[in-house]
């Protein structure tokens, strides 16, 4: 029986020591990744928070705040009009009914109750418009404070692993959008130990996409970039002043496609657009600009020079007087429908192309 008992002790013993073994090794698996291990507070956590942030800059023509967003479908009334708004497209609509005329009063009335969603992703609903002009209000004061990073974007999904020091608990858990990031990182803490699986990448200002190896890095990137791109969080909802066009970008939408039309032409407060329907314009890249109608055919010039917001377009057309002009440009539009724009302005005074093209 004693023999029995020493057995049974040993191996007892035995198990226990694996046991341990298996744990401390499994431990130092998790440990052991440099530049992969997330810590609470540490500046690449604030970092990503800070790029998973709730972006509230994009429905400002509607709200006049960089801090939250209103959740759609709202209902607006603009200059008159009740819409609908129920996707971003609709602030294009918004902003067209505002640009429509020059020395018109513009006004848009928000329908309550609606809901907002503030950058830490948190909905609280609003009843009246004096609850809304608090959080307006309370935005503006802080407005030179903005902690979000719009300039990098993340890909996901991404994965993690997590140990909890405290229970020895290790789960591992798959993040698939900012919000379940900003949530992930809120909940850190120094009982947990977060390895994340790379690569990854991430996605710049520019489109371009890079691949990440390990958290030291992915620090360097969010700071090298944070600050590249306009974070669009004027309050004013005409601020799509081709900051960041270029001559190139301008040059090559006008010469990739094919079959520009006249969207709207004012001169000297009279539409004109409605004249030229049906007229065809194409630009070449010897600087020819031909535009054929169904009776007619013209020929001209066409030439861009200037920077960013002092890009111009010189159209020179026989016969066509009311486009001849050196225009400044002021925004270029690329829908996900295949549909482009390009708006050039001079004054008070309006012309817009556009083309259905790949």
């Amino acid at each position: 029986m004693k023999t029995i008992i020493r057995i049974l002790s040993a191996l007892a013993i035995s198990l226990f020591l694996l046991h341990t073994s298996c744990r401390e090794e499994e431990s130092e698996f998790i440990i052991a990744t440099p530049g992969e291990s997330l810590v609470a507070n540490s500046a690449i956590a604030n970092l990503l928070q800070s790029t998973s942030m709730n972006d509230g800059s994009d429905d400002n023509i509607i709200d006049g705040s960089s801090c939250f967003n209103i959740e759609l479908p709202v209902t607006v009334n603009v200059n008159g009009l009740e819409i609908i708004v129920d996707s971003k497209q609709d602030f294009d609509l918004i902003e067209d009914i505002f640009d429509e005329f020059e020395e018109d009063d513009d006004f848009l009335v928000i329908e309550f109750p609606i809901t907002i969603t503030l950058s830490d992703f948190t909905q609280v609903p609003i009843n009246n418009f004096d609850e809304f002009e608090d959080f307006v209000d309370d935005c503006n004061e802080d407005r030179h404070h903005n902690d979000d990073i719009e300039c990098v974007d993340i890909k996901y999904p991404i994965a993690a692993s997590i140990f909890n020091s405290k229970n020895e608990l290790i789960n591992t858990v798959t993040i698939s959008n900012d919000k379940e990031l900003y949530t992930f990182i809120e909940d850190l803490n120094e009982d947990l130990i977060v390895n994340i699986s790379f690569p990854i990448t991430v996605i710049l200002s520019d489109s371009t996409e890079l691949q990440v190896s390990d958290l030291e890095e992915l620090e360097v990137i969010i700071n090298n970039a944070k600050d590249d791109c306009d974070e669009d969080d004027a309050h004013d909802f005409d601020d799509n002043d081709c900051e960041r066009c270029t001559t190139g970008q301008l040059s090559d939408i006008l010469l990739g496609c094919s079959d520009w039309t006249v969207d709207k032409l004012e001169r000297n407060d009279v539409d004109l657009d409605d004249q030229y329907a049906g007229y065809r314009f194409n630009f070449m890249t010897d600087g020819i600009l031909s535009v054929d109608s169904n009776d007619d055919s013209y020929s001209g010039t066409w030439e861009i020079s200037g920077a960013g917001n002092s890009i111009n377009v010189k159209i020179d057309v026989s016969g066509l007087a009311d486009f001849n002009e050196t225009w400044n440009l002021h925004e270029i539009e690329q829908e996900d429908d295949d549909e482009n724009e390009v708006e050039l302005r001079l004054g008070e005074d309006r012309l817009s192309f556009e083309s259905e093209c790949n």
